[in-house]
């Protein structure tokens, strides 16, 4: 089967610029990161006689990993040098990580090979969440080690393909792949949930998103994440995440609210209201602390806590009664 990641034009990604012909000013549109600007892409159908320059990068960190540590280069071969593009190559990686007695890594790989060939917006997703944790996560060494290793890549890459299923009507294999990764990486993603591209899962650990979360484009969101409900209630009942968005470790968002577009969501925090547009939310229930001044922090990362971060902690500190009434929302809400 021909990959047909070689007649697209795909993104060139920012640090190999110099290693790759510069395009034409015809085709500048189409120089990496677009995403990274917040732009759509002008022209996204395809072009015959394109390289893959993410593939590319793939190989080349493979051949040079290989050459310098020898006892690995037949992991190397078989899960990136003998395969003729990304597709392929990350068909057979999350096949065999997700593997059992009773669901073959052949079948598995059948079932992503399908999906990760035939559907172009899974291709543009797969490279556009490639490059974020390279660009991102500062334990990320190379495009090949983020599609080797890390598990945050991996779960996102099989919920895409459950998400494909679940609209083709395959519920049930949907459900069982989503059962699988939870299984074996601890996330647990529904496949109905609607993600965006350029995503970021840091570690991935312990992260959920429920059936009717929407995350837009761009967003990063770290290990512990919860997109959840309030209870039993069925219909539209899981957050709705803005683009941009950084969501911090273990933040617990619930409901069927929103986090505006480049809003920071701080580690840790319980958040039950609507958060504004570029703005940092904090605590337990969260509270707006102050406005944000990056377009989007997901870019950049920065979770510094600021200087109204502390002085908020300390005036509740300060307010706080001896009775134990230590949070008036709630005393306000239980009155």
């Amino acid at each position: 089967m021909a990959c047909l990641s070689h007649h697209r034009t795909w993104p060139v990604p920012s640090d190999m610029l110099q290693r790759f012909p510069q395009p034409s000013p015809s085709s500048a549109h189409r120089i990496f990161p677009v995403y990274a600007m917040g732009l759509p892409d002008p022209n996204p159908g395809p072009a015959l006689d394109a390289s893959d320059p993410i593939w590319d990068a793939v190989r080349d960190e493979a051949k040079f990993e290989a050459e310098k540590e020898p006892i690995l280069s037949s992991f190397l071969y078989a899960s990136i040098l003998s395969h003729h593009c990304l597709e392929q190559a990350l068909a057979f990686v999350v096949a065999n990580r997700l593997q059992n007695p009773t669901l073959l890594a052949t079948q598995l790989m059948d079932i992503f090979s399908n999906l990760f060939m035939h559907d172009q917006a899974i291709q543009r997703s797969i490279r556009l969440d490639l490059q974020a944790f390279k660009d991102r996560d500062p334990a990320c060494l190379s495009y090949c080690s983020a599609l080797l290793y890390m598990k945050g890549y991996h779960s996102l890459q099989v919920y895409r393909v459950a998400h494909a299923l679940w609209h083709q009507g395959r519920k049930v294999l949907a459900l069982a792949l989503q059962s699988r990764v939870s299984e074996v990486f601890g996330v647990d993603i529904h496949p109905a949930a609607k993600i965006g591209e350029g995503i970021l899962l840091d570690h991935g650990t312990g992260v959920v998103i429920g059936e009717t979360a929407i995350v837009g484009n761009r967003v990063s969101l770290m290990h512990g994440v919860t997109l959840g409900g309030t209870g039993k209630e069925i219909g539209d009942r899981h957050p709705k995440v803005g683009e941009g968005a950084l969501i911090g470790a273990s933040a617990t968002i619930l409901g069927n609210i929103r986090i505006g577009e480049g809003a920071m969501i701080a580690a840790g925090s319980l958040v039950l209201k609507e958060v504004p547009p570029h703005s940092i939310a904090a605590g337990i229930p969260a509270k707006v602390i102050s406005g944000l001044q990056e377009h989007d922090p997901s870019l950049t990362m920065k979770h510094d806590a600021t200087k109204e971060f502390f002085t908020h902690v300390a005036t509740n500190f300060r307010d706080e009664k001896p009775s134990g009434a230590q949070n008036p929302d709630r005393d306000e809400v239980n009155t």
